[in-house]
């Protein structure tokens, strides 16, 4: 069983085929799964102890790659090292060979297309120039076949090389030992039927041509990742470089590193400046800006007391915070990890596709053969069958369909974590599709969460206090609001605690055994509820607020009314959840009337209300069960196995880190705006997906063809090949213009 994870950076991929072939080499390896992405150039690895890194890299330069192993995921603060720079230097190279390579075949196709120009031997200035074109323009296609080759695959590259190499070749041929190279040769050039005398057919303008086109595809290609990947390296570029720290009992102030940064130190923050890391405001007070991280636009105020989160700006305030997490620990580096685990992940559909395009550069080599053979066969010229069997070679493109999902999840992704939305991956949006009911949890996510204890009703004078006592030891918001609403400096000593979740709590308090929760749970530890405390609890709960009991001695001896307010945007949340089609649905652990009021008050008609926990997840199954295809959303950590157990998980991002770990998409933004975004962004980014597929299967079905039949030049046919790829890129670029509330 996998134990250990790892991040390769892959170097020499070019298409599905490599793809494909670099999986294989790594699962061969027992106990080792992967998933390689040719957008993001990155494979995903699990590995068990036996493994080492060493025999995974080992394994990548079998299959004719290089490889390296990524660092740690991303620190906040630090510059990731596999992060290129931002000027695009790594395609300077590659634009440089496409401008060379363009400028020396620009006289050639224009002498081979406009016979008038062609004066005597111009097919020998046309071999001069193209030359260089074939051999150095093409050098990245042809360094590639031959290093596969001497592992014994074949790729997209194996492809280019051919046809362009044959189609250089043959003019070579003809030029040298044929009629071609005669004084006065002219050329007509023919999109569909070439020259029936093969000795006089020259190819160069095809060689050089479509060498121009593949290395422009290739460039378009290259500079299109770069920007489907701006979101993400941006993120990872907020988090601050260098941190002032206190030091010698807070009297002194010293600038380090962030790296040096550790968990406990006390660090400054001055207006404007970007806070270094996760923390605890100690003192002072600022405004906040989230937007980088969230994409909400309104600075969120903190004072003392108060956590804040790093690569976010302090405005108009001078803090002082101590550090609670550091490096890959903290939030930004979470949702770092979060958005590249996303990108390297791969739909069923697309599995499909590395499927046959791993068979593909092969079927396309016996085809063209079959091809070549089939016109000579039938009595056609050979240099008509040549032209075919060339052009089939040039215009087969599996590079579309490896490029088809990871490109549109990488911008898709990317696009979602600049507003504050993380996608986990390809099984989140094809998830999406589907979803026809939203279930919503109720504290925390339909309501503020800040709860807060409204009034205590007791008959005896220490009803508040036991019950204050005892909740201080559980994280639930009633525990919350129940302890702030008492005399903290007065709490008692807890023996014997217990939480039951969803229902109450008991201990040991003032050497009383006392009881806190709802008014069955008290009646269930033998503590009756008089009269009236009964009619206090009806009153609470019509009102829409949440009575919690306190007992001991076998009686109910206070009443606590504790209300936790709609969020203000919930009614035009829940709107929208139904202007796309979906029907919300209330899940709650509170009682009834509470659940009913809330829900009245943000639009939601059906109710499911005083669930267990662990019931949560039943209730999802039942409506599983009845044809619905449900997404959960929640917070806490009762609602982790909901999430889990849903066609869709939705985490609110102040929630646990249950409820984030265990869901499909986490809103970075607490806003249940967030929610109808998150779908609607799914669903676009699988529909892009979708498109990207189909146009790539459906230019292989109907280019083949067209090239068998002898049909397509082959200097078009490299045109429309390296179109295909930049297709897919630019339409999965779209994505880029979404905008949340659309």
């Amino acid at each position: 069983m996998p134990e250990n994870t790892a991040t390769l950076d892959i170097a020499g991929m070019t298409c599905a085929s490599c793809v494909a072939r670099v999986e294989k080499r790594l699962t061969r390896l027992d106990g080792v799964t992967a998933e390689v992405n040719l957008a993001t150039e990155k494979a995903r690895v699990s590995y068990p102890d036996a493994i080492s890194a060493d025999e995974l890299l080992a394994a990548v330069a079998s299959a004719g790659y290089s490889a390296t192993l990524e660092p740690d995921p991303a620190r906040a603060g630090e510059t990731r090292a596999d992060v290129p720079p931002a000027d695009g230097s790594p395609g300077t190279g590659l634009r440089t060979r496409l401008l060379v390579s363009a400028i020396l075949s620009l006289p050639v196709i224009l002498l081979a297309m406009v016979p008038a120009w062609q004066f005597d031997n111009w097919q020998w200035l046309s071999l001069t120039l193209a030359a260089p074109v074939v051999v150095w323009g093409g050098y990245p296609f042809h360094r590639s076949t031959v290093v596969n080759l001497r592992h014994g695959t074949l790729t997209m590259d194996t492809l280019i090389t051919l046809g362009t190499g044959a189609a250089f070749l043959w003019s070579l041929w003809a030029l040298f030992f044929g009629t071609a190279g005669m004084t006065g040769m002219t050329h007509e050039f023919r999109l569909f039927t070439p020259d029936a005398d093969a000795t006089s057919s020259i190819y160069l303008e095809v060689a050089a041509g479509v060498t121009v086109f593949l290395l422009l595809g290739r460039y378009i290609e290259h500079r299109s990742k770069r920007s489907a990947g701006d979101a993400l390296r941006a993120l990872l570029e907020l988090g601050a470089k260098d941190v002032t720290v206190l030091r010698d009992g807070s009297a002194s102030e010293v600038t380090i590193p962030i790296g040096d940064l550790a968990v406990g130190d006390l660090f400054v923050v001055r207006p404007g400046e970007t806070i270094a890391t996760d923390g605890v405001v100690e003192s002072g007070a600022a405004a906040v800006d989230l937007s980088m991280l969230t994409g909400e636009s309104l600075p969120v105020d903190v004072a003392a007391g108060d956590t804040v989160t790093g690569a976010t700006i302090a405005r108009g305030g001078r803090l002082r915070v101590r550090a609670t997490r550091v490096g890959g620990e903290t939030r930004l580096a979470q949702i770092a990890r979060l958005v590249e685990g996303a990108q390297l992940g791969k739909g069923e559909v697309q599995r499909l596709a590395d499927r046959i395009s791993a068979v593909f550069v092969p079927v396309v080599l016996v085809l063209s053969a079959l091809v070549l053979l089939a016109w000579v066969l039938t009595g056609n010229p050979v240099a008509s069958g040549f032209t075919a069997a060339v052009a089939v070679l040039i215009i087969a493109c599996p590079c579309a369909l490896g490029l088809a999902t990871p490109v549109a999840l990488l911008v898709g992704t990317g696009r979602g974590a600049r507003s504050g939305i993380l996608i986990t991956g390809p099984e989140a949006l094809e998830q999406s599709r589907d979803i026809d009911t939203v279930v919503l949890d109720k504290t925390g996510t339909l309501t503020t969460g800040l709860m807060t204890l409204e009034s205590v009703t007791a008959t005896d004078a220490a009803a508040l206090l036991r019950a204050a006592s005892l909740e201080a030891a559980s994280e639930h918001p009633l525990a919350r609001a129940i302890v702030a609403g008492a005399d903290a400096g007065a709490l008692r000593p807890v023996t014997d605690f217990t939480a039951d979740a969803g229902l109450g709590v008991t201990g040991i308090v003032d050497g009383v055994s006392v009881v806190v929760g709802r008014p069955r749970y008290a009646a269930e530890h033998g503590c009756a509820l008089p009269a009236d405390l009964a009619a206090v609890v009806t009153a609470a709960e019509a009102a829409g607020s949440t009575a919690v009991v306190v007992g001991w001695d076998g009686q109910v001896r206070g009443v606590l009314e504790v209300s936790d307010r709609p969020r203000p945007e919930a009614r035009a949340a829940v709107a929208r959840l139904r202007a796309i089609g979906l029907t919300p649905v209330l899940l709650t652990g509170d009682n009834e009337r509470a659940a009913r009021s809330v829900a009245a008050a943000v639009g939601i008609d059906r109710v499911i209300a005083e669930v267990l926990p662990e019931q949560k997840a039943q209730e999802i199954r039942r409506l599983q069960a009845a044809g619905s295809r449900v997404a959960m959303v929640g917070d806490g950590v009762n609602d982790s196995v909901a999430l889990a157990t849903a066609d869709l998980g939705i985490a609110m991002g102040a929630g646990s880190d249950a409820a984030i770990s265990a869901a499909d998409i986490t809103l970075v933004r607490n806003d249940l705006g967030g929610i109808a975004d998150a779908i609607v962004l799914s669903r676009r980014t699988l529909g892009t997906i979708r498109g990207n597929l189909f146009w790539a299967f459906a230019y292989n079905v109907a280019a083949l063809p067209l090239a068998a039949f002898g049909l397509l030049n082959p200097m078009v046919a490299g045109a429309a090949m390296a179109f295909s790829s930049v297709f897919v890129v630019l339409n999965s670029l779209r994505l880029r213009r979404f905008r949340t509330g659309s």
